[in-house]
């Protein structure tokens, strides 16, 4: 199947005139929308054949092209929103799918089945997230493509051996392990951790060489197409009358699968050649040398933030049922689309700049704060927002069977809003080489949780169990936040006039929310409306206030007719 003409035509009427040259000297027909703002991509009216000849022809990276048309002369720039809104419109397609078929998925399956896929999703989730020794954050570093080939291939090769190693302790150690999760049913599906492990660290390795090449369309597709893949088999089966936790397993194991291989027939497709003539054993073992730091201090700072965000899952289920953890999951995963939608295609354009700008240019205090400023702007309102009306957005959406969800939400707002704006300045510790100090933050991370959550367990209530988590992890995250900016030159004060700025910002709309839910008692639906109201007139008020947001939407509404 050509996943390049399936591209070409997803967003063929969205932006027409887009052709995408990589820096490398290749040319591809790839179309996305976003790219009017980077440095690889030209916008022309339908060209003679001479242009793509010449767009064929190979360039270097730092090569200013000009193409001219009938109406207007384009230079090539690099832009950090351009990038980011590539990503941006995958997570937005892939999360609304979510979104429009979680009401419908809720009232199939009941929260045990929900319990069952988080407890499955939190064991691979651990083991992924450490499967490639942490070398996959280490292919945006070298200076040649020839290099970060070989971390490519060393990443690759530690896959493998954590899916194999998995799969012996699986075999040997399954009973064991539901018995220790107090949870029998899930021990008919841990067969399917390895192929779990397996098909996501492959994934995780190409993001981050797509990252590297700044190729990220494809990445966006293969998002929606695992997305579409997903939700609609998890429609199709459920509505058919299976309804276990097995089936979100599966369908989710199916999203994964179907993502990996449109990734990795593309970056094949491009970087195939490059890949066969570079690497080779002696380079990778060179590469495992020189970037020694990530196994030794990433991979145990990433496993302990990783069991340290699964705490609550694994510890809710050994303390309580798999139906408080279904209630849990849900609440998390809602909490999870606003921010998630932003911050991971912030974060991986992120640590791409910041590695740029930390290696050449020499500007990286200016690219950290512009990012930090979007991302409070971005996140205060809404997490505010939810943390007031969560408990009604879940009994409209989802059911009066799933308000408890809601106040789980409400619980863990405040904690998501530090763990959405640090999470991509959390990457300041590998283009720092400061992974040191990554490591002791997620000791203490992890040892401030365990002992929350065990506490709340021992009470017997879930509810405090939570408060407990999200009180040390809004105070550790916060802490990590002020001492990174900290080492690019930004001030606590600087730092502490971002937030106050923002948080004045939200409270003339807050205000009317409040009143209206505690004075005048609105229904549920009565306060959605609102909120939706309230949202649209901060971000109204941010767009207003940021000149490069603007300038993006104009030539999107350009670009879709609506203006000249």
């Amino acid at each position: 199947m050509n996943w390049e003409y399936i591209c070409d035509h997803f967003f063929t009427r969205l932006t027409p005139w887009i052709i995408d040259y990589h820096p490398s000297g290749t040319f591809s027909p790839v179309i996305n929308l976003g790219t009017l703002l980077t440095g690889q991509w030209y916008l022309f009216k339908p060209a003679p054949t001479k242009i793509f000849q010449y767009l064929k022809s190979p360039l270097s990276s730092k090569t200013n092209v000009i193409i001219k048309t009938p109406n207007r002369t384009i230079k090539s720039s690099s832009s950090f929103t351009g990038n980011v809104l590539k990503l941006f419109l995958g997570s937005v397609v892939s999360q609304a799918l979510g979104v429009l078929v979680a009401p419908v998925v809720t009232r199939i399956f009941e929260p045990e089945a929900f319990g069952v896929a988080a407890l499955f999703i939190s064991i691979t989730g651990i083991i992924t997230v450490v499967a490639c020794l942490r070398y996959e954050l280490s292919i945006m570093l070298p200076k040649t493509d020839e290099e970060a080939a070989n971390l490519l291939g060393l990443s690759l090769c530690f896959v493998l051996v954590t899916t194999v190693i998995s799969a012996l302790i699986i075999f040997f150690a399954g009973d064991v392990i539901a018995n220790l999760l107090h949870s029998p049913e899930i021990r008919k599906y841990l067969w399917l951790i390895p192929v779990s492990i397996f098909t996501s660290g492959i994934f995780l390795t190409l993001n981050y060489w797509n990252s590297r090449i700044k190729h990220f369309g494809c990445l966006s597709i293969a998002r929606v197409i695992s997305s579409v893949v997903t939700q609609t088999t998890k429609l199709g089966i459920g509505f058919a009358g299976f309804v276990s936790g097995g089936v979100l397993i599966g369908t989710s194991i199916l999203g994964q699968v179907v993502s990996t291989f449109i990734l990795g027939s593309q970056v094949w497709r491009d970087n195939g050649g490059l890949f066969k003539e570079n690497i080779r054993w002696k380079r990778m073992i060179a590469g495992l040398k020189r970037y020694k730091k990530f196994p030794i201090y990433s991979t145990s700072s990433a496993l302990l933030n990783t069991v340290s965000q699964q705490l609550p899952v694994l510890l809710l289920a050994a303390y309580f049922s798999p139906k408080i953890v279904g209630f849990y999951a849900l609440g998390r995963m809602v909490l999870g689309m606003p921010m998630g939608l932003v911050g991971k295609a912030i974060g991986q354009v992120f640590f791409q700049k910041a590695s740029d700008a930390h290696n050449s240019t020499g500007n990286l205090p200016e690219v950290v704060e512009e990012v930090f400023k979007r991302l409070v702007a971005i996140g205060i309102f809404p997490i505010l927002l939810l943390t007031l009306i969560g408990k009604d957005v879940f009994i409209v959406a989802f059911g009066t069977r799933w308000a408890e969800a809601g106040v789980y939400m409400q619980i863990l707002c405040i904690w998501s809003f530090f763990v959405f704006i640090s999470s991509p300045i959390s990457t300041l510790f590998a283009v720092l080489e400061k992974q040191s100090y990554g490591l002791l933050f997620n000791i203490a991370l992890f040892v401030t949780r365990a002992i929350s959550l065990i506490g709340g367990g021992l009470i017997g209530n879930a509810r405090i169990s939570l408060v407990l988590f999200s009180g040390t992890g809004t105070i550790a995250f916060l802490v990590m936040t002020f001492w990174l900016l900290s080492c690019v030159n930004i001030s606590p004060v600087r730092t502490l006039n971002i937030f106050f700025k923002n948080v004045i910002m939200c409270i003339p709309i807050l205000s009317i929310v409040i009143l209206c839910k505690f004075a005048f008692n609105f229904t549920p639906l009565l306060m959605i409306s609102i909120g939706i109201i309230g949202s649209i007139s901060y971000y109204l008020i941010i767009i207003k206030q940021d000149r490069e947001l603007q300038k993006l939407i104009r030539i999107l509404t350009k670009k879709l007719g609506f203006g000249k």
